[in-house]
């Protein structure tokens, strides 16, 4: 550790120390969120399941979420090696499911469940108030898209198995192979030739353009007769509230503490003390710029350390970290825990559900993957000519809008000349405003007003839950640029 446990208590807010929200897709360590250290090792429980390496286990059309007369919905396990089962959730597009494409969905942590935005954000049922049960969503993002919802690495959600990876590059290459699974089985083999999309937030700013490039850098290596598998007929790409490239982002913290559409998060010598731990000479932005020059694995590991004991967790002050209008430890979006454990059995699931696997978050604060930059993965498929939307919720403070934005003005794509020169328009839907956007070639940006980090679980003034989030899909989905209605 950076600073012994005492003194590390002692500079922390009350907010930060007793009453940040445990129950988010980034795990808390010693009091600091996306913290490093005092990893508990938990003694290996060997649990036998009868697996089929290289094939899917599935339950078809339980009944469960999605109520939708005649659409069809599979989960179970694609069994990757005898020891490692990736857990998957699908549902048919509620039109035209044939024809439709394929959009894959990932929560990121790292090591959060993706059972999260399909019951709390974007799925076709949401989880009711009481948490016990769920209501239909007619938003959901499976109207016009096939939806397939994974939880990874091995470990995660209701997945199971040897839990050894710890880059998001690994990670890539698991879903890889699961998806050539998936893809070989009869059930759903007709969707290879449909079009693919990668849907993902928070840590998905890593997923999600490195999953992205690996699956462009296998279909060349196919071509060239490098590698087997089938290919992957990926066109979108979609990142919500994403943590991509540090160096450009933690400033973002220390701006959105000062002045946010919310108002001041915290004291002026707070602020002052963050920017101390930013720009000092062995700071926060030194030690990034470390990581991404050739840094060590324990050079990452402890930027990732610094610059959330001192920048991140101190700047959220007394308010939630996720949606920052409410207090610290803010209900909503309701728990997921009891809905899920009630419905298990019926889903095939075989181990125990939890939101964030620790032994997953650790491996990647060990390598420390969460301060390698994934812009230049970005830059490289948004100029592959993939359709990319980038959106945020405004009310977010864990990967906020301001610090997206400053990412944005240093990302350099064929487009982002062209993005540079716009200026930022109101997004409305249905003629409510809802936030403000830029679009320039294959790329967009949106910032939807009153979200917090799940943005498809927030509303607008005027609009339904999630009505907003399912404009700005579907129109990517149509391989379209972002545009008011």
């Amino acid at each position: 550790m950076l600073l012994p446990w005492v003194s590390l208590l002692a500079s922390l807010p009350i907010s930060t120390v007793l009453g940040l929200k445990s129950a988010g897709q980034v795990p808390i360590r010693n009091g600091v969120v996306g913290g490093v250290g005092n990893k508990t090792l938990k003694a290996e429980t060997i649990k036998e399941f009868a697996t089929t390496p290289g094939k899917l286990r599935v339950v078809e059309n339980s009944g469960i979420c999605e109520t939708t007369k005649n659409v069809y919905q599979a989960s179970g396990y694609g069994d990757l090696t005898s020891k490692e089962s990736v857990w998957f959730w699908y549902f048919n597009a509620r039109t035209n499911a044939s024809t439709a494409p394929l959009s894959l969905w990932f929560n990121g942590g790292p090591g959060s469940s993706s059972m999260i935005g399909l019951l709390q954000e974007l799925g076709p049922c949401r989880i009711a108030n009481n948490s016990k049960s769920v209501t239909l969503n007619p938003y959901s993002w499976n109207t016009e898209s096939n939806m397939l919802f994974i939880d990874q690495p091995i470990g995660v959600g209701f997945s199971h198995g040897t839990e050894s990876v710890g880059t998001s590059q690994e990670a890539a290459s698991d879903i890889w192979k699961f998806l050539q699974i998936f893809l070989a089985d009869s059930r759903f083999s007709h969707l290879a030739a449909n079009d693919l999309a990668i849907w993902t937030e928070s840590y998905g700013g890593h997923y999600g353009p490195i999953f992205a490039k690996y699956f462009l850098d296998q279909n060349a290596a196919i071509a060239a007769g490098t590698a087997t598998g089938l290919n992957l007929n990926l066109k979108t790409l979609g990142i919500g509230n994403g943590l991509t490239d540090g160096l450009s982002q933690y400033p973002g913290y220390i701006s959105y503490a000062k002045s946010n559409p919310y108002g001041a998060l915290v004291s002026a010598s707070t602020i002052k003390s963050a920017n101390t731990s930013w720009s000092s000479s062995s700071g926060c932005k030194a030690q990034i710029t470390s990581c991404n020059n050739g840094g060590s694995n324990s050079v990452c590991s402890s930027a990732q350390n610094y610059c959330n004991n001192n920048i991140l967790s101190p700047l959220v002050g007394n308010h939630d970290i996720y949606y920052v209008p409410a207090s610290s430890d803010d209900p909503y979006p309701p728990d997921i825990t009891s809905y899920l454990a009630s419905i298990a059995d019926d889903i095939g699931a075989e181990v125990d559900w939890q939101m964030t696997n620790d032994d997953v978050y650790n491996n990647f604060a060990d390598t420390g993957d969460w301060m390698r930059s994934a812009l230049p993965a970005l830059e490289s498929v948004i100029d592959a000519g993939l359709r990319v939307t980038l959106y945020n919720g405004d009310a977010d403070f864990i990967v906020n809008y301001q610090g997206i934005e400053d990412m944005l003005a240093v990302m350099s794509t064929k487009s982002s000349a062209e993005f540079k020169k716009q200026t930022f328009e109101t997004y409305t839907v249905a003629g409510h405003a809802a936030g403000m956007y830029k679009t320039a070639g294959n790329f967009s940006y949106v910032r939807i007003s009153g979200a917090g980090h799940e943005v498809p679980a927030y509303k607008n003034t005027g609009l339904a839950v999630g009505q907003a989030a399912y404009q700005f899909f579907s129109q990517t989905m149509a391989n379209q640029s972002l545009s008011s209605t």
